[in-house]
C-alpha cells in the first residue's frame, strides 16, 4: 500500500518531513505547501519530483494524498488540522497539538468522527533512549518515582509565536506523562521575558502527579549551554538521559539515602556517610536511530491499522492541557493551577 503524503510548512523541519517521506518503504511524497515563495523555490530544487504550492487546498484535492503532515506556526496548526481531517486525510502535526485546549479536544473527537489518524509529533517519545528508561522504570527498577528533573536550555533559536514552555518543555511534558502513565494534576511556573515581552525566554515549571511525584522543567532559549538532561530519582535506583551524550545516553545509578528507621539522629561523620550508597553504574548498551523517522514510520503504520501508540491526539492535547495551566500560573505569580481533563 503506498501512501500519499503532502507536507504543510518547509522552514527547519519541513525538509527532514519530506526526507524520510520520500525515501520510507510505503510512502511517498507528493507535495509540498509553503506560503513564502523563497523557502518554496528552494525545497523545489532540492526536491524536483514534488509539487509545490501555497494553498492547501490544491494538494487536498489531490486524490492520491492519503495524509497531510503540519510543520507550521503553532498558531496555525488547528485550522490547517481541521481542513485536512475534513478532506478525509490522515493528520500528522508537528508538537504541541493547538494553542488551547478546547481546539485540540475539537480535532481529536472529529479525528474519530471521520475515521482518520490523528497524530501528533513529540519526537522525543521516538528517541532510543527515552524509550530505554521508559523500560527501566515500567520494570520497577527504579523503585518508586521520587521526582524527575529535567533541562532543555540552548543559546536560541528564539520563538516569537510561543512561549519557552511551549517550544521547549513540551518535549519533557510528553516523556514525563509517558514515564509516569499519566497528565499531570497541577502545574506552577514562573517566566523571564527579555527578548520579546510578549513571550517568555525562559520558565521554570513545576508539575504535580500522581502518587505524589514531582517533575522540574528548566525550559530556555537564552543559556549558554546546550542541554538536554533527565535525571529520574526512584526509591531504589536512579537514572539520567542525557540526549548530547550520542555514546552512553543512559546510565542507571545504584544510588540512594538507606533510611535506618531505629537511628533517628546521625551526629557523626562516619554516621551519616553509612547511610548513603554508593553502588555501580550501569550504562546499557543502546542502538541509536533517527526519532523523526521512527516517528514518520509510526505514523504511516497507524494509517494502515496498527493501534495508537505514545503520541496520538489525546496525548498532544493532554500536553495541551499542561502548558495552558503554565500560562495560567505565569500569569498569577506562579500560583498553583489544575491541569483540566481532556478524557
Amino acid at each position: 500500500m503506498m501512501t500519499g503524503v503532502a507536507i504543510v510548512g518547509a522552514g527547519h523541519w519541513g525538509p527532514h518531513l519530506v526526507r524520510n517521506f520520500s525515501t520510507l518503504h510505503g510512502s511517498q511524497a507528493l507535495w509540498v505547501v509553503e506560503t513564502d515563495e523563497t523557502r518554496r523555490k528552494m525545497i523545489g530544487d532540492r526536491f524536483p519530483m514534488l509539487s509545490t504550492t501555497d494553498d492547501i487546498e490544491e494538494a487536498l484535492g489531490d486524490d492520491r494524498v492519503d495524509a497531510v503532515v503540519i510543520a507550521t506556526p503553532t498558531s496555525t496548526h488547528a485550522l490547517l488540522a481541521e481542513r485536512s481531517l475534513k478532506a478525509g486525510k490522515h493528520v500528522l502535526v508537528e508538537k504541541p497539538l493547538t494553542t488551547d485546549i478546547e481546539s485540540a479536544i475539537r480535532l481529536c473527537n472529529l479525528a474519530e468522527s471521520v475515521d482518520r489518524t490523528l497524530m501528533v509529533g513529540h519526537v522525543f517519545l521516538f528517541n532510543a533512549a527515552v524509550n530505554r528508561a521508559a523500560e527501566y522504570i515500567e520494570a520497577g527498577d527504579l523503585g518508586a518515582i521520587r521526582y524527575i528533573s529535567m533541562v532543555r536550555t540552548n543559546l536560541g533559536p528564539v520563538r516569537y509565536d510561543v512561549n519557552a514552555a511551549w517550544d521547549l518543555a513540551s518535549h519533557d511534558i510528553s516523556i514525563a506523562n509517558y514515564w509516569l502513565g499519566s497528565p499531570p494534576l497541577a502545574v506552577s511556573a514562573l517566566g523571564g521575558s527579555w527578548v520579546n515581552q510578549a513571550v517568555e525566554d525562559s520558565v521554570f515549571l513545576t508539575l504535580r502527579y500522581p502518587a505524589e511525584v514531582m517533575v522540574h522543567i528548566e525550559a530556555s532559549w537564552m543559556n549558554p549551554s546546550k542541554r538536554r538532561l533527565i535525571s529520574v530519582v526512584g526509591s531504589d535506583q536512579m537514572l539520567t538521559v542525557d540526549d548530547m551524550d550520542l555514546m552512553e545516553p543512559v546510565r542507571i545509578y545504584d544510588k540512594g539515602i538507606d533510611e535506618d528507621p531505629s537511628a533517628k539522629v546521625s551526629d557523626t561523620f562516619a554516621g551519616f556517610r553509612a547511610q548513603i550508597r554508593e553502588g555501580q553504574i550501569v550504562i546499557p548498551n543502546i542502538t541509536a536511530g533517527e526519532p523523526l523517522r521512527a516517528e514518520c514510520e509510526e505514523f504511516l503504520a497507524r494509517i494502515r491499522g496498527a493501534e495508537a501508540g505514545l503520541s496520538d491526539g489525546w496525548a498532544g492535547a493532554e500536553v495541551v492541557a499542561a502548558l495552558v495551566a503554565a500560562d495560567k500560573s505565569m500569569a498569577n505569580d506562579g500560583r498553583l493551577i489544575d491541569v483540566e481533563s481532556v478524557r
